[in-house]
């Protein structure tokens, strides 16, 4: 991944050992490189801190989502980082609960979601974002997924995601 100089990362808006142990998880648990798990978590970190404040439903790629879960499972740090960076709770709502319809389809929401991370300065790893998570598009700006949402796994078009 290439970051310019400005693009801000989300590995910096946790500290150090909060984030070493988030990525030795997703590395032992998903069988991860160590190189891979910390741009998953990274970009997990980057989505979440987006999803803040965002005025339309974001949606991780399959991918950035092992970091979203994982991060969950530290719930004491997690609810800190969402208050911290948002002000409240970022829910993770499943798609059996029915709360927004699909109206996306995963390459379109890939593409919203890389370019508001872009527009709110964050580094966006192209590798990692090449499928959408099963979405549901949840009232607290982020989607999540479980269950037949009608969604499908299609890879990002790469000279088609906007800048």
């Amino acid at each position: 991944m290439t970051v310019a100089v400005e693009d801000l990362t989300g590995q910096g808006l946790v500290s150090e050992d909060l984030f070493n142990r988030l990525v030795s998880r997703i590395a032992k648990e998903h069988a991860k490189p160590c190189e891979l798990a910390v741009r998953i978590m990274d970009q997990a970190l980057a989505f979440l801190a987006t999803c803040a404040h965002a005025t339309e439903p974001l949606a991780p790629s399959d991918t950035v989502d092992i970091g979203w879960h994982t991060f969950i499972l530290y719930t004491r740090e997690y609810a800190a980082f969402c208050d911290r960076v948002a002000g409240r709770f970022i829910h993770h709502e499943p798609a059996d609960t029915g709360v927004i319809p699909v109206n996306r389809t995963p390459v379109d929401s890939m593409s919203a979601t890389m370019k508001v991370m872009r527009k709110a300065g964050f580094a966006v790893d192209l590798p990692l974002w090449t499928a959408s998570a099963k979405c549901n598009q949840c009232r607290e700006g982020c989607t999540h997924s479980s269950g037949d949402t009608g969604c499908h796994h299609h890879p990002v078009r790469t000279d088609t995601v906007p800048a």
